[in-house]
């Protein structure tokens, strides 16, 4: 059984950086795509960033230059470093991957809050 395990929300203030984690464990043979994604109360789930196993990345236009993918192939582990946070970034934060031969997960979600 494949668990994605999310780490690294909280409250913030404007201006200052999280860094989330996800790790995924199980029986796996390969992981494809890791990336993130997020909503916001009374909003649907947007895309933030995707990073494939060969390290390209992809960023929505609203996180360019503020927030950073990253991904550690040994550990099975994405990341997403968030910097220069603002408060229209508070949203919970779900890290998804693709697995070969096994499908599309998501993690619970962890909680953003940037105050003002």
């Amino acid at each position: 059984q494949v668990q994605l395990v999310e780490s690294g929300g909280g409250l913030v203030q404007a201006g200052g950086s999280l860094r989330l984690s996800c790790a995924v464990s199980g029986t796996i043979f390969k992981i494809s795509a890791m990336g993130w994604y997020r909503q916001a109360p009374g909003k649907q789930r947007e895309f933030v960033a995707t990073i494939t196993s060969g390290g390209s990345t992809n960023y929505a236009d609203s996180v360019k230059g503020r927030f950073a993918i990253s991904r550690d192939n040994a550990k099975n582990t994405v990341y997403l470093q968030m910097n220069s946070l603002k408060p229209e970034d508070t949203a919970v934060y779900y890290c998804n991957t693709l697995i070969i031969a096994l499908g599309t997960y998501w993690g619970q979600g962890t909680q953003v809050t940037v105050s003002s």
